[in-house]
């Protein structure tokens, strides 16, 4: 029998199918029986679903897929569901238009983009990722950046309070639901919606009590985890989930009007929004009062009940109690108790914020019992040491507040110690032979103030290492240094008393590090008589104080006649030349660099001082440019610059080609050795400065060597410059620091001096560049007067085949020199035998003389030198071929081939002609026996020497 004509029950028609199938029915009976429609029917085939639900319940079950994959980190399966999802979210245009988008899409994007975000930072994660799981992380994480851009607002209001976002989901979903489906409506009696009826669970088994704790225990880590997608399935795709589990009446009220199955029922909708609005808020309140009742159990039980633990194995120690009442308070009773306090210093599970309080509160009490300044110093020094162990990781830096205290007690510290001269503090005093207790001895108290200072300067070093240098927070924190500088002097005078040579030593050179790098305006500005401009006391007071240069004199000089390490020697060194350097006294830096001899042995020094020496010798190029020193300028700065790796040189960055080459261990260590920002060298100055010192000194030999096949680079990485801007297709007007060299190179290739000065003294070029020297216009000004002089000795190596003579009054005025200045120039080209010329002092020209070839005659000489290569080529590797047999070659005692007829190889490595011709001589050159030219110096035989 067709279900179509079944009047019973789901149960009764599966019960009795076969009796059915054989009952024989009336046919008068066919159309009125086949309008009442039983459960399963209206189940499966009268349900009426608007295009909204169908859309929206599309999307819900791509997200529940999107949110399972997220939850076994399956990131291609996460990339393929979230195309889905975005081509089926396109097809719910119109829908989302005229609705708005649904707010369970909203936080799917929400929640997928800080998901791939955690995964992004997870460093270890990714490297455990295979390799379709990691490509499908990058790809996904930049879709779904671009993606949510047209979302920011939403997603922003939604972060900013999802528990609002998530009502105002509710109070829509029953309107919502009420207007476009039908099914929601039929419920049974009462008038409640099937969705608020299966909301209503009906009273199963009694719960014992061990469900209930396992409720409260479980928290709501693995509720939240799974709420989201369950939310989602409540509000959106529950449609589906109630028309097909409606109560199993018999349908007696349906038989009795058929039209009232299809009739909206407005009042029983309200009625369901109100009733489905109580119950989410009846359960949002039962969840917190259990969360609080959970939380008070925890707190009344006491021992022997549970507690909510931050991770990890919870070690129960019982705090240290002061004293008990009643309890003499001295020396030996304090020590007693700090050594107990010191005991649970570095285990598991000791509470270092406790630890600092009880030293600080054993220090208020030794100072309320006047048990004299020696306990306070020990509990000072614990106190310091603590601070510093609050952070076990190498790697992390102290907070703010742990970071404040330990100036503070470290000040306090040296107060005492300045105070009391009869307190005696070091490392080689023994804890048996300390003297504490108030008596006629001076106090002994083992310790080292230097150890703690020295250590205060690596933290202030981290955190600036760790902070980012573009915000207000770096400049608060460089205000430190001031304090810092002060807990330095205040230690360097104590130490200058007290302290051993080595000890001096080692704070001085704390001192030296924190002033080496820093300009002094102060002596700048008294240098060129401008002291009287200073306005304020305090301005006036800092002018008056000694000078840095005075002050690092002063410390290095000690260092090197008392200093036995050679690290701190070194350093002290490094740092005066960088000084020097800094403040363009040339010739002292220079002079220091070379009797220390550290270039030599640099090698074999720790990276730190590797760095330090990068710095120092980056920073006395610059200083000899600035001098007009050009040459020493580019051999100063060739290697860093060379290597192209200058950031991680001068421990400015790492490279992230090299990022492969290290472990995470290794990239740790590095970033330890960074240098602050505020102790950067720029980079572009420093390239700037090389790179027009190279056009200074490359562009002139290029002219002078143009037909030269040996011709040699003096700056690979100029000429790579020079490569890249010829092969550009489209020369535009220069952009970078770069272009602007290229194409002052081309301009002073071509003698063109004025050009030249434009592309590299303008705005653009001051701003980058030349503005960051102190003496700005000092270095304009050499800088132009070296482009001229330079572009006057290639205009003479490019054009003097063209000219028979030239006055030098017609050069003057070519390029704004001096007449005495173009003289001097001509005349050391001419002494050094750069130009084929001579002086006609009478008349003040150049007589330029014919001994140069023509660039025929060079194109032949250089086809025959390449011919002669090619020869001993081939030679070369005939005689690998054939070997020594067959008696056409005998080889000598000598090593070489000896041929009978023909060529001649001589010990020298060059092959010679018996019946004439050309001759290979040593020098690599060709010699004709009949005369002509002659290569190495072009003499002509006829004209003579010159």
């Amino acid at each position: 029998m067709s279900r179509f004509f079944a009047t019973g029950s789901d149960s009764e028609s599966e019960e009795s199918s076969s009796a059915d199938e054989i009952t024989p029915k009336a046919p008068g009976t066919t159309f009125k029986q086949s309008l009442l429609l039983s459960d399963d029917e209206e189940d499966t085939k009268r349900v009426v679903r608007s295009a909204k639900d169908k859309r929206f319940e599309e999307l819900t079950n791509l997200i529940k897929t999107i949110r399972n994959a997220m939850k076994i980190r399956d990131m291609a399966k996460c990339l393929e569901e979230f195309e889905q999802l975005c081509r089926a979210f396109l097809k719910s245009k119109t829908i989302v238009d005229k609705e708005g988008v649904p707010p369970f899409y909203i936080r799917l994007l929400a929640d997928l983009e800080d998901y791939l975000n955690q995964l992004w930072e997870d460093k270890e994660g990714k490297k455990k990722m295979n390799k379709n799981n990691a490509k499908a992380l990058s790809t996904l994480r930049q879709k779904i950046r671009k993606y949510n851009r047209d979302y920011e607002t939403e997603i922003a209001a939604y972060k900013e309070d999802p528990q609002e976002s998530a009502d105002e989901e509710e109070e829509k979903e029953p309107g919502d639901s009420g207007s476009s489906s039908e099914s929601d409506e039929e419920g049974g009696e009462d008038g409640v919606s099937a969705k608020a009826f299966l909301k209503k669970k009906p009273p199963a088994e009694p719960v014992p009590d061990a469900s209930k704790f396992l409720k409260s225990a479980k928290g709501s880590g693995d509720e939240s985890s799974s709420s989201d997608s369950d939310d989602d399935d409540e509000e959106w795709g529950s449609d589906t989930m109630d028309s097909g589990s409606e109560s199993s009446d018999d349908g007696e009220g349906k038989s009795s009007s058929l039209a009232m199955v299809f009739l909206k029922k407005t009042q029983e909708g309200e009625k369901s929004g109100d009733k489905k609005r109580d119950v989410r808020k009846k359960r949002h309140k039962k969840k917190e009062r259990l969360e609080e009742e959970a939380e008070e159990e925890a707190g009344e039980e006491g021992e022997g009940g549970w507690e909510k633990v931050k991770g990890g194995v919870p070690l129960v120690k019982e705090k240290p109690k002061m004293f008990a009442k009643g309890t003499e308070i001295n020396t030996v009773v304090v020590v007693k108790k700090l050594n107990e306090i010191l005991q649970a210093r570095g285990k598991k599970g000791t509470d270092r914020a406790a630890q600092i309080e009880l030293l600080h509160a054993l220090a208020g009490i030794s100072s309320e019992h006047n048990l004299g300044q020696g306990i306070l110093v020990k509990i000072k020094f614990n106190i310091v040491a603590s601070l510093y162990d609050y952070n076990p990781n190498l790697a992390a830096f102290m907070k703010a507040d742990m970071w404040k205290k330990c100036l503070e007690c470290i000040d306090e510290l040296l107060d005492i110690l300045f105070d009391n001269n009869n307190i005696f503090i070091g490392e080689n005093i023994a804890e048996d032979s300390e003297s504490l207790a108030v008596s006629d001895q001076p106090f002994r108290v083992r310790g080292c103030i230097l150890t703690l200072v020295e250590r205060m300067d690596e933290e202030f070093t981290k955190i600036m290492q760790n902070t980012d240098p573009h915000s207000q927070e770096y400049v608060d924190n460089l205000k430190d240094e001031s304090r810092v500088c002060g807990i330095i002097d205040r230690l360097l005078s104590y130490l200058e008393s007290k302290g051993s040579t080595e000890e001096v030593c080692r704070v001085y050179l704390r001192r030296i590090m924190h002033t080496y790098y820093k300009f002094d305006y102060k002596a700048h500005r008294r240098s060129l008589g401008l002291q009287g401009e200073t306005k304020s006391e305090q301005d006036q007071e800092e002018s008056e104080g000694e000078d840095s240069a005075i002050i690092m004199d002063r410390l290095c000089k000690f260092i090197y006649a008392k200093d036995r390490t050679d690290r701190i020697r070194t350093c002290a060194i490094l740092c005066h030349i960088y000084h020097h350097a800094l403040h363009s006294r040339w010739y002292q830096a220079r002079d220091l660099m070379l009797m220390s001899h550290l270039q030599d042995n640099i090698q074999h020094a720790d990276p730190p001082v590797q760095i330090l020496y990068n710095r120092t010798m980056v920073q006395l190029g610059i200083c000899a440019f600035r001098q007009g020193m050009i040459k020493d300028a580019h051999n100063a700065l060739l290697d860093i610059q060379s290597s192209g790796r200058a950031k991680e040189l001068l421990g400015q960055g790492l490279l992230m080609r090299n990022m492969q080459e290290r472990n995470a261990e290794q990239e740790k260590i590095e970033k330890r050795r960074q240098v602050p920002f505020h102790m950067h060298i720029n980079l572009e100055l420093l390239e700037c400065v090389y790179l027009v010192s190279a056009m200074l000194l490359e562009i002139p030999y290029m002219a002078a060597h143009e037909f030269d096949a040996r011709r040699r680079m003096i700056s690979k990485q100029f000429h790579h410059q020079l490569r890249v801007g010829e092969r550009q297709p489209l020369l535009g007007p220069p952009e970078s620091m770069r272009e602007h060299v290229v194409a002052a190179s081309k301009a002073m290739k071509m003698g063109d001096w004025r050009t030249c000065h434009s592309f590299i003294i303008n705005d653009k070029m001051n701003s980058k560049v030349w503005d960051l020297f102190p003496e700005t216009q000092r270095v304009r000004e050499m800088l132009v007067r070296k482009i001229q002089e330079e572009s006057l000795r290639t205009y003479l190596f490019t054009y003097s085949s063209v000219y028979d003579s030239i006055s030098m009054e017609t050069l003057s005025e070519m390029f704004e020199l001096e007449l005495a200045m173009v003289h001097s120039i001509i005349s050391k080209m001419i002494i050094n035998e750069e130009l084929m010329a001579s002086l006609d002092q009478p008349t003040q020209t150049v007589v330029m003389h014919r001994t140069e070839p023509t660039s025929l005659q060079n194109m032949a000489l250089q086809l025959a030198e390449k011919l002669g290569g090619l020869v001993e080529n081939n030679e070369r590797v005939f005689d690998l071929k054939q070997g020594v047999y067959g008696g056409y070659f005998n080889r000598d005692q000598k090593g070489g081939y000896q041929q009978k007829q023909g060529y001649q190889r001589e010990q020298r490595g060059g092959y010679q002609q018996k019946q004439g011709g050309y001759q290979r001589d040593q020098k690599g050159g060709y010699q004709q026996k009949q005369g002509g030219y002659q290569r190495g110096g072009y003499r002509n035989q006829n004209q003579g020497n010159y």
